[in-house]
């Protein structure tokens, strides 16, 4: 078990910077529980490349230990899933939240086939979360329910609702997410 102190990262998804939606809410809501909190910006948000975008979200969050704590929104989801599959040796990660995410193409983004095409192998993943949390709308215009249902599974979990949230965006009158925040444990 690491004694390394808390932290946390959030990780935006496609077209986001790290000023959108909640994620200063979140970030700052984190510091406030003595959890200091990254949001990087991934290179190229308008057109992502996933080696560029893997590269960059692991070097924000580097190897997790029991008290970090990564979100990740949308397409971050993939991503940070992805840094998270190739990380060698024995890691923990406290906590995992995973906002409308996703490895399956989506038919209201399809320039993001070749980004999601080869998904990413989940199968080691789950053991390695203590508490992990997969967050969707029931009504989310870009990412299908099945589609994030299917990505909790894979996980081994259920998908938990946050009812009228859309794609978790601004725009859609989502500027907090406490659901985030709670599964993010903070002052643990």
């Amino acid at each position: 078990m690491t004694t390394a102190h808390p932290r946390a990262t959030i990780i935006h998804g496609y077209r986001a910077t790290p000023g959108d939606h909640w994620f200063g809410w979140l970030a700052e809501r984190l510091e406030e529980h003595g959890v200091p909190t990254t949001v990087p910006a991934l290179p190229g948000t308008d057109d992502p490349d996933p080696d560029r975008w893997t590269a960059a979200a692991g070097a924000a969050i580097g190897t997790p230990g029991a008290r970090s704590r990564v979100v990740a929104h949308s397409l971050g989801c993939l991503t940070v899933l992805r840094h998270l599959a190739t990380l060698p040796g024995d890691w923990r990660l406290g906590s995992l939240v995973l906002v409308s995410g996703f490895v399956d193409p989506l038919p209201a983004i399809p320039e993001l086939d070749a980004y999601i095409a080869g998904g990413c192998d989940l199968t080691a993943l789950p053991a390695r979360v203590d508490r992990l949390t997969v967050l969707r709308s029931d009504a989310d215009p870009l990412v299908p329910t099945p589609h994030t249902d299917h990505l909790a599974t894979l996980l081994g979990t259920t998908a938990q609702v946050v009812p009228g949230a859309g794609h978790f965006l601004a725009d859609e009158g989502i500027t907090t997410l406490p659901a985030a925040l709670d599964a993010c444990r903070p002052g643990e």
